[in-house]
This record gives C-alpha cells, sequence and structure tokens, in this order.
C-alpha cells in the first residue's frame, strides 16, 4: 500500500511539473523540425502528407504516465504550408487499466483550411472512439484523413500497459 501511495505521489509530481519544465524551452522549433525529420524517414510516404496538408500540428515529445489514472502533456507548434502560424500544447487524461510511463512523438495533419482553422479555435479535442497511427514503414499508404485530420505517433521511450478510455484537449497560442 505505501508503493502505491509514493507512485501516486511521483507521478502527481511528474504531472504537474512537466507543463513548467516545457515552458522555458527555447528550441521547440528544431525539436519540432527533428521530429519530422524522424517521421519522413521512418516511413518517405508521410513526405506526401507533410507537402498536401493545408497544415499540421508537430508535438517532438509527448510525457505519458499512468497507474490507474493517467496523464500526458506536450508542447509543439502549428505550421500551415510549412510555415510557424503559432504554439500548441496537448493535455490528455485516461482512466482503465494501465501501468507505466512513456515518451512519443505525435504529429496531427489537418487537411484543409476548415480542419485548421477548428483546431486553432480551441474547439479541438480526440474522444476515445480517435486513433492514432503508429508510424511505421510504409504505414501512411493505407491512412486518410478522417473528420478532416489524419493522426500519426512515433514512440520515443519507456514502457506502457494499457486498456483504457479517455481524450486529448489541445490548446493554440498564434505566433
Amino acid at each position: 500500500m505505501k508503493i502505491a501511495k509514493v507512485m501516486m505521489v511521483v507521478f502527481s509530481m511528474m504531472v504537474l511539473a512537466v507543463p513548467v519544465i516545457a515552458g522555458w524551452d527555447a528550441n521547440l522549433d528544431k525539436k519540432c523540425q527533428a521530429a519530422i525529420r524522424e517521421f519522413k524517414k521512418v516511413d518517405p510516404g508521410m513526405k506526401a502528407f507533410f507537402n498536401k496538408a493545408h497544415g499540421y500540428a508537430v508535438f517532438p515529445t509527448v510525457v505519458k504516465g499512468a497507474i490507474g489514472f493517467g496523464g500526458a502533456h506536450g508542447k509543439g507548434l502549428v505550421y500551415r504550408k510549412g510555415r510557424v502560424i503559432g504554439k500548441t500544447s496537448l493535455s490528455q487524461g485516461t482512466i482503465g487499466f494501465q501501468l507505466g510511463g512513456q515518451a512519443y512523438r505525435e504529429v496531427i495533419f489537418f487537411e484543409d483550411k476548415r480542419a485548421l482553422d477548428r483546431f486553432k479555435k480551441g474547439n479541438f479535442a480526440f474522444s476515445g472512439q480517435a486513433s492514432a497511427v503508429a508510424a511505421t514503414a510504409g504505414a501512411s499508404a493505407d491512412v486518410d484523413y478522417a473528420g478532416g485530420v489524419a493522426v500519426f505517433t512515433m514512440a520515443k521511450g519507456g514502457l506502457m500497459f494499457e486498456a483504457s478510455i479517455g481524450g486529448q484537449k489541445f490548446t493554440f497560442k498564434p505566433k
């Protein structure tokens, strides 16, 4: 029982510290560019998504942790036609059978102006039914937009056992 309490305290501190630590990141654009290169390297077919999408949001690192209840947070940049138009943040909450911690990258492609505008207005969230495609060689060949968006993730490290439901909420601040 003591171990569970200690782990909950550590998890709470991690979730609360991530937004504070992420706020002073002066190299966010470099990290986003590195993440874009990594997505293209793992699946060269993703170049078409980057070239044809009206816009995209890149989260170079999303940190996730869970013990029954889970949370994740990440900061990134939003691009329109390859140019930075603002900053974004991702917050996630989940509940279910889950234990562990992990870090991953995420990119959200916006098919058209309407989808990007919806994201910029802050009216954008993914429910438990939304799914992201794990970026692997050739994965982009079978992916199409759903509701004007396509989402890809790429594991960076950690170990997570999970069977949960939850959602992601995003914020946007113009440049």
